[in-house]
């Protein structure tokens, strides 16, 4: 299934989601990643400082990948529904 996210904040939710599916805390996550729980916690909450090598290391611990593709035309409550 694609997620769709927009904001930063969506993008941590749905990081939160495919870590819990693989039934990861924080905690292994970082450890898989190299870094520390606190730091995935403000990944997952859209924090503004987060580093796009940190997203990457995520994504790349969990198996996922970020597809760019042109923006469709779904509204933002459509999209928010999607969470």
């Amino acid at each position: 299934m694609d997620i769709i996210a927009r904001s930063p904040q969506q993008l941590g939710a749905a990081i939160r989601r495919h870590r819990r599916m693989k039934r990861l805390t924080q905690g292994a996550l970082g450890d898989k990643m190299h870094a520390r729980q606190a730091t995935i916690s403000k990944l997952e909450a859209g924090e503004p400082a987060t580093q796009i090598r940190t997203l990457t290391d995520a994504l790349a611990a969990l198996d996922l990948e970020i597809i760019i593709r042109p923006r469709t035309k779904g509204s933002a409550k459509a999209i928010e529904d999607l969470f």
